[in-house]
């Protein structure tokens, strides 16, 4: 007697089907995820506190004359990553987790032969941070990293360029909560330069004072 032969199910799936049943058991299949959902909070603390207190003191007719910072700027110098990569590549991995961004490797534009730099070799990362990702570090700088520092005094209120822009360094990047001390290759620092629309020194250092910036010597405003 014949019999017919059943074919057997297939088990690898389509990738359609793997999709959906990657998204149904919780996996994130976005490879481009959001930077917030919402609105950051110092976002809207500068939008419905910050800006009408800058008006009043200033007196600003005109809405677009409103100081706002608009970029902020991590930078990392690392001069021996020349001749050990693996320094690098833990700098640009603290980097992405200190501001969920992936940073840039800065390089050498020119040549040295007293520091054994050649043009185009790695020097450095740095990462730019607008919109929303530059809101949400800043406010996790201002009220977590900074009082990590140890013995800390404030911030000095001297580190402006003359055209609004701000530019401090820190020593350790153990002060941020998302370095894992065990897995540090090795301590550096790193310049963070708030960049403004103010054009003056005295706008700018109003507005970050609003913020809650923790200048030298001054109580900083709390955020309401």
């Amino acid at each position: 007697m014949a019999t017919t032969k059943e074919k057997a199910p297939k088990t690898g799936g389509t990738a359609k089907a793997n999709k959906e049943k990657g998204s149904a058991i919780g996996v994130a299949t976005d490879s481009a995820p959001k930077a917030v959902e919402g609105t950051p909070r110092l976002q809207t603390y500068y939008e419905t506190v910050v800006r009408p207190r800058l008006v009043q003191q200033f007196g600003i007719g005109n809405p677009m004359q409103v100081p706002r910072i608009t970029k902020v700027v991590l930078n990392v110098g690392m001069g021996e990553a020349s001749k050990t990569p693996k320094l690098l590549d833990a700098v640009v991995s603290e980097l992405a987790l200190i501001t969920g961004q992936k940073p840039v490797i800065t390089r050498a534009k020119k040549s040295i032969a007293n520091f054994g730099l050649r043009t185009g070799v790695p020097v450095g990362a740095s990462v730019t941070l607008r919109g929303a990702r530059m809101y949400e570090f800043l406010d996790r700088f201002i009220t977590i990293a900074v009082p990590r520092v140890r013995d800390f005094r404030g911030l000095a209120n001297k580190s402006f360029d003359g055209r609004g822009n701000y530019t401090t360094g820190i020593k350790e990047q153990l002060i941020f909560p998302e370095i894992d001390y065990d897995k540090v290759e090795k301590i550096h620092g790193m310049d963070i330069t708030v960049v403004t629309n103010a054009g003056r020194d005295d706008l700018a250092m109003a507005l970050l004072r609003e913020l809650g910036w923790p200048f030298r010597g001054e109580t900083p405003v709390p955020m309401a």
